[in-house]
């Protein structure tokens, strides 16, 4: 969703081409083909020490990569730009005949910004609803999963839902409060075993307030002392909530090893 504001900007300035009747794009191609040639033929011979034929040729690459971009994103809403169009336009625009007049440009492109954004609309519609049915889904295997947890040997659950086990015990003597920092190393991941973060696969532990972080860590370390490693089980209550979080759906359950390996380590 994020190359929405960019494609719409230029699919809308480009959107005069799309008005064409369908006998008239047809008429136009072998035109366009024809021309391309011939541009492909004279471009290839140009004298490339010469720093404004130089810029010239790379202003149109550049534009040409960045409309290809823009173009495929516009995809995603079933917007397919007529790229020979484009070519036509660029050209005719040049030469001073374009077809339209000014006045006609703009109508064209404000009749274009009310069909994308339509499509737009109706593609946050539809993928607000897969989010919903998902996070339900969520829910419900999250739920289910938390009960079978809460059955294991050695698992502690706590009034806010937490749960969570020690997997090693360390040497440490104190526990981190919420106004603390801490180190740790972690892994993350969903109820299926598939991993969506890691500290060790980066070989970097993370340093944090604890009270900046998801509730279900800020209250879970504050249980643990330094060298531990525990498993945390987090409903989404104290985790990332109905909406999620970038990766993480809805509703998500998550688990968690985290091994707390210094407390408040920049003030030693």
């Amino acid at each position: 969703m994020k190359k929405i504001a960019v494609a719409l900007a230029i699919a809308a300035t480009l959107s005069a081409c799309k008005t064409e009747e369908s006998a008239d794009i047809e008429a136009t191609k072998d035109a366009v083909v024809e021309t391309e040639t011939t541009a492909t033929a004279s471009t290839a011979s140009f004298d490339e020490n010469d720093m404004v034929k130089k810029a010239s040729y790379s202003i149109g690459q550049n534009f040409a990569k960045q409309m290809s971009h823009n173009f495929e994103s516009l995809k995603e809403y079933d917007i397919e730009i007529d790229k020979e169009l484009v070519i036509q336009g660029i050209q005719e625009g040049f030469a001073g005949n374009g077809k339209y007049s000014e006045t006609d440009l703009m109508t064209n492109m404000q009749e274009f910004n009310s069909f994308y954004q339509e499509k737009m609309k109706a593609e946050q519609a539809r993928l607000a609803e897969e989010a919903k049915v998902k996070a339900e889904a969520n829910k419900a295997d999250g739920d289910a999963f938390r009960a079978e947890y809460a059955k294991q040997e050695g698992v502690t659950t706590t009034d806010s839902g937490l749960m969570y086990k020690a997997l090693v015990k360390g040497e440490g003597e104190v526990n981190p409060k919420a106004e603390d920092s801490v180190q740790v190393h972690y892994k993350g991941t969903f109820i299926d075993g598939k991993e969506f973060d890691s500290s060790y696969s980066r070989n970097t532990p993370a340093t944090f307030p604890l009270n900046g972080v998801i509730k279900g860590w800020t209250e879970g370390l504050q249980y643990m002392k330094a060298g531990d490693k525990f498993e945390f089980v987090i409903p989404p209550e104290i985790g990332y909530g109905a909406g999620g979080s970038g990766s993480i759906p809805g509703n998500s359950t998550l688990v968690f090893e985290v091994e707390l390996l210094e407390i408040n380590p920049d003030s030693k």
